[in-house]
């Protein structure tokens, strides 16, 4: 006559951390209905928690149910429900439930189809500062405070209630860290909402933590906007510069091989040194895969490069980024961050008070290494693995840990990538679309799956060395580092009193289109981007002093990028007013989506010192080249 199956709420709406066990009691309930559809007896009676019995006897767990809408139901009470469900024979739930918080905080995040048609009376909201008693105490004292008084009062107040929620004392809390970051779930930014919402006698949004970053933030809106005891913040004006407006570099950071920073780039440039190396152990095991052959398949005829020390060190910490997350973070993401936040002390700006402010970030960044070591090596793929490796991200980390609000762009343009990220800096900062900008790039070789490919191509030099515009020019030495500067409107950084570097007049980017093949440069292309570029800049051949090339070091590759160069800035030059020409990747190998980071930060670095850096492997020039063509 009766089959009564002992069921759980969890089954009909899902509970906080109850995944399995909501799926073992949903899984009780369908067994009860097939009983049912078979003209068997069955009821699954779904229970929510009861009183001093069972799994919320005890008080904490109870204290935490009831935050969240869940009343204990009496045992006998319980009882009474499930007697009457079993003699009907109807499957039901019996179970307490304050619908007016349960049913906001379920529908937080997301509409729950299931309570839409549950109506809850909504309670009149009290008009700011107008309640009695202690519910509105904490607006008459805003209300009466000094204006620089009110923010710290109502700080005050909502970090005490904060921490209550998260079981925290006031001090363990960092106003500005983000409130996902100190463990506030969606349930958690419900009731800290409702319980501010009570203290302050007026209504806010339930999407409060959703909607501010942090408390400082959500302090801010709630005097400003709910309370209007702050003056409201005009909408920010928009400086739209002129599109010749030149660009000022005021801060530079970098990483590359042989130089943990600026300061050792310029020395090795300076002393004219060859950074490159014999691959690190720490990468793979450079004597398995080492085969001068070229033609040996699943190899590498190359056993250098320009290499950087200790990519495995990252104090996640600092950036508040915790150690799980960190194991999962593509190393190039962690080099931007560190050299982003140097590029800026660098500029004389203090990174964590850039929050709310119009800056850009526009990175260069191609490799994906990583995101296959992880594959291979790792035990599992976490959800951080996504964030952690995909292109987009490490641009908008940036954007996010400072909290800058201007565009946040990733770039893969190959070779170039550093360069377009400085010119869509430009760009923006012209446009009033950024008020400042981050400009870098970054290259890690992690993977030699990406030294085999080369190698098959015939792309790199066996000495690892880029032997730019000499005869022995064979290929390219691979290389890798970062480099990031800062960038404002010139008129800005003049107004600001910033320090000036170095000043970018202009720039271009264009594509070869079809040229003879997609990996052949084309010199026509290269030609019309220089005089574009010279045009923007309203800078005529002859001012051009010297020119930092591409150079990668290939008997096709030097030919036409010098042919072009001469084509483009050779009038007005003659043999007592030279064109000087070198490249950095004679020094660090070629730093592929860092490259042009690199170049750009020894011309201005070279600007600083007042002199040009030897220009290394050049016993004889390349017999590809028409020198005595040449102006």
């Amino acid at each position: 006559a009766l089959f009564v199956c002992f069921s759980s709420i969890s089954a009909v709406w899902g509970g906080h951390s109850q995944g399995h066990y909501a799926a073992a009691n949903a899984f009780l309930d369908a067994l009860m209905a097939r009983r049912r559809a078979d003209g068997l007896a069955g009821v699954a009676v779904n229970f929510g928690p009861v009183a001093d019995v069972g799994m919320a006897a005890d008080q904490e767990t109870g204290d935490w149910l009831r935050k969240r809408g869940l009343r204990l139901v009496p045992a006998p009470l319980a009882l009474d429900g499930l007697e009457a469900l079993a003699a009907a024979g109807t499957p039901g739930m019996v179970a307490g439930v304050d619908w007016k918080v349960f049913k906001t905080l379920m529908e937080s995040q997301r509409p729950r189809p299931l309570l839409e048609s549950i109506q809850v009376d909504e309670e009149p909201a009290a008009a700011a500062g107008s309640g009695s008693g202690t519910e509105s105490r904490l607006v008459r004292d805003l209300a009466a405070a000094a204006g620089d008084a009110r923010r710290g009062l109502l700080l005050d107040a909502a970090l005490e209630i904060l921490a209550d929620v998260l079981r925290l004392s006031p001090g363990e809390i960092d106003p500005r860290a983000g409130f996902f970051e100190l463990g506030v779930d969606s349930l958690m930014a419900v009731e800290f909402r409702n319980r501010l919402e009570k203290a302050l006698g007026c209504r806010l949004p339930a999407t409060l933590v959703m909607d501010q970053p942090n408390l400082e933030a959500a302090a801010d809106y709630i005097l400003q906007d709910v309370l209007q005891l702050a003056d409201k913040q005009g909408e920010r004006v928009v400086i739209v510069a002129g599109a010749d407006e030149p660009v000022a570099v005021i801060g530079l950071s970098c990483r590359f091989p042989g130089a943990p920073d600026a300061e050792a780039f310029w020395r090795l440039l300076d002393e004219g040194l060859d950074a490159t190396c014999e691959i690190p152990p720490d990468r793979w095991d450079v004597d398995a895969l080492y085969d001068p052959d070229p033609d040996a398949s699943g190899t590498m005829y190359t056993r250098r490069g320009g290499f950087v020390s200790d990519v495995d060190r990252f104090d996640a910490r600092f950036f508040g980024i915790s150690p799980r997350e960190a194991l999962s973070m593509d190393p190039q993401h962690r080099f931007l961050l560190e050299q982003s936040w140097l590029a800026l002390e660098n500029a004389g700006l203090a990174p964590d008070r850039l929050a709310g402010s119009r800056a850009g970030v526009f990175v260069g960044i191609t490799a994906p290494d990583y995101a296959s070591l992880l594959r291979d090596y790792a035990e599992e793929i976490d959800p951080y693995f996504v964030t952690g490796n995909s292109p987009n991200s490490a641009a908008g980390r940036i954007a996010y840990l400072l909290g800058l609000e201007g565009p946040a762009v990733a770039l893969d343009t190959a070779c170039s990538s550093s360069l377009v990220a400085v010119h869509q800096a430009i760009l923006n900062l012209r446009s009033g679309d950024a008020d400042l900008a981050l400009a870098g790039g970054v290259n890690l070789i992690l993977d030699p799956a990406g030294m085999v490919a080369t190698s098959r191509a015939r792309m790199l030099a066996p000495d690892g060395r880029c032997k730019t515009f000499d005869a022995a020019a064979d290929g390219y030495g691979r290389g890798e580092g970062c480099g990031v500067v800062v960038l404002k409107r010139l008129s800005d950084a003049e107004r600001d009193g910033d320090r000036i570097l170095a000043v970018i007049k202009g720039s271009a980017v264009n594509q070869d289109g079809r040229s003879s093949g997609l990996t052949v440069p084309n010199g026509p292309s290269q030609e019309r981007v220089i005089r574009e570029a010279l045009a923007r800049a309203e800078v005529t051949p002859a001012d051009v002093d010297y020119l930092e090339a591409h150079g990668t070091g290939t008997s096709l590759g030097d030919p036409i990028e010098v042919q072009a160069a001469a084509a483009a800035l050779g009038e007005g030059h003659d043999a007592e007013h030279p064109l000087l020409i070198g490249s950095v990747k004679t020094n660090v190998g070629h730093l592929e989506a860092a490259a042009g980071m690199a170049s750009l930060i020894k011309v201005v670095l070279s600007l600083r010192h007042g002199r040009l850096p030897r220009h290394l492997h050049v016993k004889e020039p390349s017999p590809h080249i028409p020198w005595a063509e040449l102006p």
